[in-house]
């Protein structure tokens, strides 16, 4: 059954720096669904007290709130969004479509994420140098990203999840050393970012 989208009221609780904030901010967003944002700094003194505070027993974000329900983990917050609300679906129903999806978030939970974000976007914003196996670990992520889409969109001709996930991230990559790899091991990924930003610019 689907929810209505004016009631219950859905809230977001996050932070506007953190990438899985706004990986479920750009879901809401595509499946035009009306929140609130609380916004929540899980790096002050009291932010993981607050975090624990608010429903995320990991003291960690994001968190949504629809009615009675409270949800953690990014996973489960997408999935859902997808599954409650009207909209465009977020998820390809053909297994393979699908499976790359799943494929290209896990590749942006394992490798974007702690390599590209943290590992060499992270250190450039606080003025010191990655370590140095990270550089070439970032360019081969990219070169696989390159090799998986499948244009125009990451999965064909619709954004799905895997396009929320990636594009979460994107400003961070390219606020990092990988940025000056990206037209030479992915332009497609570029040409991408130039459809997909839009997607970013209310998260």
């Amino acid at each position: 059954m689907t929810a209505t989208l004016t009631t219950p009221q859905v809230t977001l609780i996050g932070a506007g720096y953190s990438v899985y904030t706004r990986i479920c901010q750009i879901a809401l967003d595509i499946k035009h669904v009306p929140f609130m944002f609380e916004t929540l700094d899980v790096f002050a003194e009291d932010g993981p007290a607050k975090a624990r505070q608010a429903g995320h027993p990991f003291g960690k974000i994001p968190i949504l709130r629809h009615g009675d329900l409270t949800l953690y983990e990014t996973l489960a917050i997408t999935r859902y969004i997808d599954d409650r609300f009207d909209g465009p679906p977020l998820q390809p129903e053909d297994p393979v479509d699908r499976a790359r999806m799943n494929r290209i978030i896990s590749i942006v939970d394992t490798q974007v994420y702690p390599i590209l974000v943290w590992g060499l976007h992270v250190p450039k914003s606080e003025g010191r140098e990655p370590d140095p196996e990270l550089p070439d670990k970032g360019r081969t992520i990219l070169s696989v990203l390159e090799s998986v889409a499948q244009p125009p969109w990451l999965c064909g001709d619709v954004p799905t999840l895997a396009d929320a996930y990636l594009a979460a991230c994107m400003d961070c990559i390219l606020d990092s050393e990988a940025a000056e790899h990206l037209p030479g091991h992915a332009p497609g990924l570029m040409a991408w970012w130039h459809r997909a930003r839009p997607l970013l610019q209310s998260a």
